[in-house]
């Protein structure tokens, strides 16, 4: 009985992840709609197809945002890509309840293609690429010749691809793909993010020559109803 109890609470953890998807008319959702918006206004020169989420350090909020955003951009009716490009500690087929034995590292190592490799969702128009084994090097497949191809086939094939990275202190593999994407969104924790460490990261991903878009402030607690709402700002 108490194993049936953890395996429900573990669900609806995942189900509460996913509240674009589950409660699409609460707060927390609109939120993300929100952030989905100003995305899109926030250049007027070029459309934004390729968004590289990261934050400083660990559970700080970015997968759920990665998720939750790539499942408002769905419900936009846009083909959505989200790529679980975290090749250390990867999360995103928990959140989708995925298998991940095949998936983005494979693609990377030319063992299978990336449209075998990617997976469908409940959420119709949204598809994910799992990470796939832990590979010994994840830095060098980032950065290689090839991750440049399979980022042209992703954009053919997709309207909208998120890329899911590590935390930005942690490992460069975030500054290798914010170089590579339209844009990159730093995610901060409210009360959880030290204020240095956000500073330091916006820096390496500046000196990266990626595009920081903006901050999503995440965990700001408003009102004992509504205790989690994202907020998006250029900066």
């Amino acid at each position: 009985m108490a194993r049936k109890n953890k395996n429900n609470d573990k669900l609806l953890t995942v189900q509460r992840r996913l509240v674009a998807h589950n409660s699409p008319k609460s707060p927390s959702a609109e939120q993300y709609r929100t952030i989905r918006t100003n995305i899109q206004f926030s250049t007027l020169e070029e459309d934004i197809q390729t968004i590289v989420m990261t934050s400083a350090g660990p559970d700080e909020g970015k997968s759920t945002t990665s998720a939750n955003l790539a499942i408002v951009y769905a419900q936009q009716g846009k083909k959505v890509l989200l790529v679980d490009s975290d090749l250390r500690k990867p999360t995103v087929h928990y959140s989708f309840r995925l298998e991940n034995y095949v998936g983005f590292t494979n693609v990377l190592t030319k063992q299978e293609t990336l449209l075998n490799a990617v997976k469908k969702t409940d959420v119709p128009d949204l598809f994910v690429l799992t990470s796939g084994p832990i590979p010994p090097n994840p830095s060098e497949l980032l950065a290689s010749g090839y991750m440049n191809e399979v980022l042209e086939q992703m954009k053919a094939e997709f309207d909208f691809i998120i890329f899911d990275t590590p935390p930005t202190l942690a490992v460069t593999d975030s500054q290798i793909l914010s170089n590579k994407a339209d844009g990159t969104i730093l995610v901060v924790s409210s009360g959880k993010t030290n204020m240095d460490a956000a500073k330091k990261a916006k820096g390496l991903l500046s000196n990266s020559k990626g595009r920081l878009l903006g901050v999503i402030l995440n965990n700001r607690k408003m009102d004992k109803d509504s205790q989690y709402y994202y907020y998006y700002g250029t900066n």
